[in-house]
C-alpha cells in the first residue's frame, strides 16, 4: 500500500444541506474525534438547488453550496478538522448535473443557444433524434399537464428584465433565444410608431437588424459560435441601455410582452406565444408522456439530472477546477466518486483523476497509480469483483452491508419463510423472472428512449454490412432490450483497443444466451450479431470511422445497462419481492436466503487481499432502511413459527380496515406483508426494552410516507407516473387505523409481544454487525447518528436532523458506565455507542494491525457452535480476537455467560494473555480453548487483545 496516501481509520458520513451547514459540522468535530473518527465523509457540498437535501443535483461544480455556508465557513470547518488531526473525504458527482435551477449556467446557455452553445458538447444530447420535430432541440418534460392546456391557462409567461427575455413556468425559468427576440421586439416597434422621428426609434431598428445578422442557433462552426456568444450579449446590453435612456422603449416592450402572453379565455391570443416557443432550442412537454422522446442522457430516469461528458478534456477540466484546488490545499484528503457506472470510460476517468490529484499535491504519481484515497460507488452483485486495474481503494461499502446482513440470517429457515410468504400473498414469486419482467417494464415506461437510441445505433451498424443489413430495426432493438433485461450485473467495462476481460466476456455471453433462450421466435443470428458487437468482434473490412462507430455503440450500451438494472431491481423488484425485506438492499440478492459463515470469511479474506482500504458500510444515504431496522427484520428468519402464526392473526384482525377498489383489496397482501416487517423493524421500545403501547402522529406519518413511496416504487397498484390516488389513500388510512390507540384496537395487543422478541434479537444482531464492521478488513463508516440506535427508513427519512447535543451527553455518560452495566441499559443505545467508541479508538491506536494485519477465521465447538462468528486480526506480535453471536434466539437473551454452555473456540497458536478491551479484565484460556461463557460473560460480544 502506498505509504504517502492518507488511509482513514474510520469515517463518519455527514449529510449537508440547508439544515446542516459547515458551521454545524465545525461544532461537532471535537465530538467526532472523541468518538474515534479519523475522517469526515461529506455528502456533496458544491452548488446545488437551495432546497436540495442530498446535494447530488449540482448546478456548479466550482462553487460551494451557498445554502450550506460561505467559503469562510468551509475553511473554518476544515481548520477545525486539521486541529484534531482529521481528514475529509469529499463526495464528487462527475456523471450529471441538476438542470432544474437557473443557477446552472452551462444548461441555461444550451437552452438559449441550442447546438451553437459553447456548452452544447458538455451534455450528452442527441440533436438529431428520430423525431424530426425535435431536431436541434432539447425536449424538457417539466409541464404538469399537456402543453396546449398549460399554454392556454396562461401558466407560461414571457418576462423582460435587464435587456433579455425569459420564459417562466411557476418556479422554472428558461431563456429566450436572442435570435427570436424579434417576435416580441417587432410588436414593440409597432407600439413605438408615434416616436418614428426620435433617435431611440432608429436605435431600436438597429437592434432588430443586429438580431437578423446574429449567427443562427444551429451553427457549429467554432468561430461562428464565438461570434454568436459575443454579439448576443452586446445586443442585450444595447437593449437594456436603450430602455434605461428612453422609458418609452421600456413601455413599448412591456406592452408587447403583455400581448405575447395572451389572455385566458381567448385561445387564439396565445398563437404568438406558441410561435415564439416553437422557435426555441427546447420543447416543453408533459412530464408523464415524454420518456420515449427525451433526447438527453439522464441520471437514471430523473429528468432534472442531465448527464455530462467527462470523457471530453474540456468538460473534465471545467468540472474539477475547484475540487483540485481543495485537494491542493489539503482541505480534501480523499474522494468518493458517485455513480461511476454512468461514465463513458470509468478506467480512463479514474486514471486522469489520480494523475491530476498527484499534480495538485505536487507529488509524482505512485507506481500503483493512486495519489489520493479514492472510493467509488460501484454496486457489485453476487460474486462480482471490482475491476483490479482501477486505481482506486475500493467501494463505498454496499457489498459489505449485504454480506454482514446475510451471515446473520438463519439460512435453514428458508423453506419455512418461503412457505409463509407464498401463503400470505397467495402466489409464488420467482426472483429471476421478476427481475426480467421489471427491467423490461422500466425500458418500456421510464427509460424507453435510451433503449431506442441503442436500437437505432445497432440498426445503422447493420446497414453498413451486406451480411447483416437484412436485420430489421425492430428485431435488432428487441435483441438489445432482451439482452439488457437478462444482464446479470450493472455493467461491463470494455475499452477500445484493449483485450476483453474474461469477466466481461462471461457476463455478455451469459446475458445473450439467456436472451436467446427467452426469445425462441427471434432469429438466433440477430443475437449472434449483437454478441459479436458487444465483444468487439467487428467485421474485418471496417474503415477507421466505422470501427469508431462500432466502439461507440459498445460504450453507450455499457452506460445504459446500469440505470436499467437500478430502476428495475433496486427501485421496483426490491419493493415487491419482500420474502425477507431486510435482504433487499442496494446490490443485494434476496433470492439467496443468507450467506454461510464460511463464505462470509472468504469475502473478508478476499477484501483483505485485494481492497484492504475499501469502505465498510451498514447504513448509507441510499439504504432502504437503517442498519438497526435491518438487524431487527433479519431476526424474522429466527422465528418462522411465531412469524407465520402472527401474520395470519394480524391479517384477520385488520381486514376490516381494507378498501375495495376495482374488485381488489387495498392494500394488497404483498403491501401488507411489507408493512408488518417495517413496523417490527421500527417500533419504539421503552427504557426497559418493552415495546411502547402506542405511537404518536409523527411515527404514523413516517410509516405512511414510507409505504407511499414503497407502493409507487413497486409500480403494481400505483406509480409515480400514474398515481392511483384511491389506492394511495387506502394505504394511508389502513396504516392510521391499525395504529390508532385505544381499547378498540385489536391489532396492537397481538403485535406488541412479537415486537418485544424482535427488538431483543435485533439489538444483538446490530451489535454483532457493528463489532464486525469495526474490526473486519476495510475502513468502517458510521452513517450520521447511527452510533446509537437508529430507526430510519429510506430517504428522505434517513436525512432527518441528528441530535448531537444528546449524543455528546450520552458519550460522556457511557465512558463512566461499567461494562457489566451496559447490557442492563441496552434500550437507550449507550451499549452501541460504547462498542463503537472503544473499537474506533482501538483502530486509532493500532492502525497497522487493521490496515495490514492478517485475517484468520476461527471455528467453534460445543452446543451453540453455529451461533457465533469469530476471527483473529494479527500483525507481528499484536493480535485481537473478535467473537460475536448470530442466531441468538437459540442461545437466549441476553446471549452472555452460562447461556453459552460448553460452546468454545480453539485459538490459533501463539495467542495467550488475553485482555477484554471493554472491561480491561483478563480472560482465561485453558489448553488453547476459550469458552464463550467466559469471553462473553458480561457483554454479547467480545474483542480480546493479546
Amino acid at each position: 500500500m502506498n505509504e504517502h496516501v492518507r488511509i482513514p481509520t474510520a469515517t463518519y458520513r455527514l449529510q449537508f444541506n440547508k439544515t446542516f451547514t459547515f458551521r454545524q459540522a465545525r461544532e461537532i468535530v471535537a465530538y467526532l474525534h472523541h468518538l474515534g473518527i479519523s475522517d469526515a465523509y461529506a455528502s456533496p457540498y458544491f452548488q446545488a438547488g437551495a432546497e436540495s437535501l442530498h446535494g447530488y443535483d449540482i448546478t456548479d461544480h466550482n462553487k460551494l453550496n451557498s445554502a450550506i455556508g460561505s467559503r469562510e465557513d468551509y475553511d473554518a470547518w476544515i481548520a477545525e478538522l486539521h486541529a484534531h488531526g482529521m481528514g475529509q473525504i469529499a463526495d464528487f458527482v462527475p456523471n450529471h448535473m441538476g438542470i432544474n435551477d437557473p443557477q446552472n449556467v452551462w444548461w441555461q446557455d444550451v437552452l438559449e443557444n441550442g447546438p451553437s452553445s459553447l456548452y452544447a458538447p458538455y451534455f450528452d444530447i442527441d440533436w438529431r433524434p428520430l423525431k424530426s420535430d425535435l431536431q436541434d432541440k432539447v425536449l424538457l418534460p417539466i409541464l404538469g399537464d399537456q402543453y396546449g392546456r398549460v399554454l392556454e391557462r396562461g401558466e407560461l409567461r414571457v418576462r423582460f428584465d435587464g435587456g433579455s427575455f425569459s420564459l417562466t413556468y411557476f418556479d422554472h425559468v428558461f431563456p429566450i433565444a436572442p435570435g427570436t427576440y424579434r417576435y416580441i421586439l417587432e410588436l414593440g416597434l409597432e407600439n413605438l410608431a408615434e416616436f418614428r422621428e426620435e433617435d431611440f426609434y432608429a436605435e431600436f431598428q438597429s437592434i432588430l437588424t443586429a438580431l437578423e445578422y446574429l449567427p443562427r442557433r444551429t451553427e457549429t462552426d467554432p468561430e461562428r459560435i464565438k461570434e454568436r456568444a459575443r454579439e448576443k450579449e452586446i445586443i442585450k446590453k444595447r437593449l437594456e441601455r436603450r430602455c434605461a435612456e428612453a422609458p418609452q422603449v421600456q413601455r413599448g416592450i412591456e406592452k408587447a410582452v403583455e400581448t405575447i402572453n395572451g389572455h385566458i379565455g381567448d385561445p387564439r391570443s396565445f398563437d404568438r406565444l406558441d410561435e415564439l416557443l416553437n422557435a426555441q432550442s427546447y420543447r416543453l412537454a408533459f412530464w408523464r408522456v415524454a420518456a420515449e422522446e427525451i433526447n438527453y442522457r439522464r441520471f437514471f430516469d430523473v429528468n432534472d439530472l442531465a448527464a455530462i461528458r467527462e470523457e471530453l478534456p474540456e468538460v473534465f477540466d471545467a468540472a474539477h477546477k475547484l475540487l483540485f484546488e481543495l485537494v491542493a490545499s489539503g482541505a480534501v484528503t480523499g474522494l468518493r466518486i458517485d455513480h461511476p457506472d454512468g461514465l463513458y470510460r470509468p478506467l480512463e476517468y479514474f486514471e486522469k483523476l489520480q494523475m491530476r490529484c498527484a499534480k495538485a499535491l505536487r507529488v509524482p504519481l505512485p507506481k500503483d497509480g493512486r495519489a489520493i484515497y479514492l472510493i467509488v460507488e460501484k454496486i457489485l452483485t453476487g460474486d462480482e469483483q471490482l475491476p483490479k486495474n482501477w486505481p482506486v481503494h475500493g467501494t463505498t461499502g454496499y457489498d459489505f452491508a449485504n454480506q454482514v446482513a446475510g451471515v446473520l440470517v438463519d439460512h435453514n429457515a428458508e423453506g419455512a419463510i418461503s412457505k409463509i410468504f407464498k401463503r400470505f400473498v397467495g402466489h409464488s414469486l420467482h426472483f429471476g423472472h421478476l427481475v426480467y419482467a421489471k427491467k423490461r417494464l422500466v425500458m418500456r415506461i421510464s427509460l424507453a428512449n435510451e433503449v431506442n437510441v441503442l436500437g437505432n445505433m445497432v440498426d445503422r451498424l447493420s446497414e453498413q454490412n451486406r451480411w447483416f443489413r437484412d436485420y430489421t430495426l425492430e428485431a435488432l432493438a428487441r435483441a438489445v432490450r432482451e439482452t439488457i433485461a437478462c444482464f446479470p450485473v450493472y455493467r461491463t467495462y470494455l475499452e477500445p483497443g484493449k483485450p476483453v476481460s474474461e469477466e466481461d466476456r462471461a457476463v455478455i455471453e451469459r446475458a445473450v444466451a439467456a436472451a436467446k433462450r427467452r426469445n425462441p421466435a427471434i432469429e438466433e443470428s440477430v443475437f449472434n450479431f449483437l454478441l459479436d458487437l458487444l465483444l468487439f468482434r467487428f467485421p474485418e473490412n471496417l474503415d477507421e470511422d466505422e470501427r469508431a462507430a462500432h466502439a461507440q455503440f459498445v460504450l453507450k450500451f455499457q452506460q445504459f445497462t446500469g440505470p436499467i438494472m437500478a430502476k428495475g431491481v433496486e427501485d421496483t423488484v426490491f419493493y415487491i419481492y419482500n420474502r425477507l425485506a431486510a435482504l433487499n438492499e442496494v446490490g443485494g440478492e434476496p433470492q439467496l436466503f443468507g450467506l454461510s459463515v464460511e463464505t462470509f470469511h472468504e469475502r473478508n479474506l478476499r477484501r483483505q487481499h485485494d481492497w484492504p482500504a475499501s469502505l465498510l458500510a451498514t447504513s448509507t444515504h441510499d439504504s432502504k432502511r437503517s442498519e438497526d431496522v435491518r438487524a431487527r427484520m433479519l431476526a424474522i428468519s429466527e422465528i418462522p413459527p411465531l412469524w407465520g402464526r402472527s401474520l395470519q392473526k394480524w391479517r384477520t384482525t385488520n381486514r376490516r380496515f381494507k378498501k375495495q377498489i376495482d374488485d381488489a383489496e387495498a392494500p394488497d397482501a404483498g403491501e401488507e406483508y411489507l408493512l408488518y416487517q417495517t413496523l417490527l423493524g421500527t417500533w419504539p421500545v421503552d427504557l426497559d426494552g418493552a415495546p411502547v403501547p402506542s405511537v404518536g402522529p409523527k411515527f404514523i406519518a413516517r410509516i405512511q410516507r414510507y409505504m407511499a413511496k414503497a407502493l409507487k416504487e413497486a409500480k403494481l397498484n400505483t406509480s409515480w407516473i400514474q398515481p392511483n390516488e384511491n389506492w394511495d389513500d387506502a394505504m394511508q388510512e389502513f396504516v392510521a387505523r391499525i395504529l390508532e390507540a385505544g381499547p378498540r384496537n385489536k391489532f396492537l395487543p397481538a403485535f406488541l409481544p412479537v415486537v418485544a422478541e424482535i427488538a431483543r434479537l435485533g439489538a444483538i444482531n446490530s451489535l454483532a454487525q457493528t463489532a464486525i464492521k469495526l474490526t473486519a478488513p476495510g475502513v468502517p463508516d458510521i452513517y450520521q447518528g447511527t452510533e446509537i440506535w437508529d430507526d430510519s427508513l429510506v430517504d428522505p427519512d434517513n436525512r432527518r436532523p441528528i441530535d448531537y447535543a444528546r449524543r455528546r451527553e450520552m458519550l460522556t455518560q457511557t465512558e463512566k458506565l461499567p461494562a457489566d452495566e451496559l447490557m442492563q441499559c441496552w434500550p437507550d443505545g449507550r451499549i452501541k455507542m460504547r462498542l463503537t467508541q472503544r473499537l474506533l479508538h482501538l483502530r486509532r491506536e493500532n492502525p497497522e494491525l487493521f490496515h495490514e494485519g492478517i485475517y484468520e477465521p476461527i471455528n467453534f465447538g460445543g452446543a451453540f457452535a453455529d451461533c457465533a462468528i469469530g476471527f483473529v486480526r494479527r500483525d507481528r506480535d499484536r493480535a485481537i480476537i473478535v467473537i460475536v453471536p448470530r442466531l441468538s434466539s437459540r442461545v437466549g437473551f441476553p446471549p452472555i455467560g452460562d447461556r453459552w454452555q460448553d460452546t468454545h473456540v480453539v485459538l490459533p497458536a501463539g495467542i495467550s494473555n488475553l485482555r477484554d478491551v471493554f472491561s480491561d479484565r483478563k480472560v482465561r484460556v485453558e489448553n488453547s480453548q476459550l469458552r464463550l461463557a467466559v469471553a462473553m460473560s458480561q457483554l454479547p460480544f467480545a474483542v480480546l487483545q493479546s
